[in-house]
């Protein structure tokens, strides 16, 4: 910070000895002291404030980016800009997702693996047999 060289100390030393004193000495370097530490922490105070106001005005920025984001969804131009090809954009959302698709319900497996049988036709016979009537 300071380019005092050990000479030029001893000198500053030597004239503060002849011009304060020996005895006033200690109390004269303890005021300095008190001064600089002051300064310092003054310096600190003043750091700190400049960077809490960047701080700040990058936060502002991420919040209205963010506000943005919320309120207009990415267009297939957005996810190309970002270096997605055409087979990696998500699929389009639905307008009215049901439970099962959020995850939020257990997926069903009781569902048959073959596709139904074709009812037969209402004049035609029932290969089954009638349910029995005992009381």
């Amino acid at each position: 910070m300071f380019d005092i060289g050990w000479s030029e100390l001893l000198v500053i030393v030597i004239v503060a000895v002849v011009v304060v004193g020996p005895k006033d000495l200690p109390r004269l370097m303890r005021t300095v002291g008190q001064w600089a530490g002051r300064a310092r922490a003054m310096a600190d105070q003043f750091r700190r404030s400049f960077d809490d106001m960047a701080r700040q005005s990058e936060l502002d920025d991420l919040r209205r980016e963010v506000q943005r984001l919320k309120t207009t969804p990415m267009t297939d131009a957005d996810y190309k800009a970002l270096g997605f090809s055409d087979e990696d954009l998500p699929p389009p959302p639905q307008l009215n997702p049901t439970i099962e698709d959020v995850g939020a319900a257990p997926p069903k497996i009781d569902t048959p693996d073959t596709p139904p049988e074709p009812a037969p036709e209402s004049g035609a016979p029932s290969a089954q047999p009638a349910p029995s009537t005992q009381t």
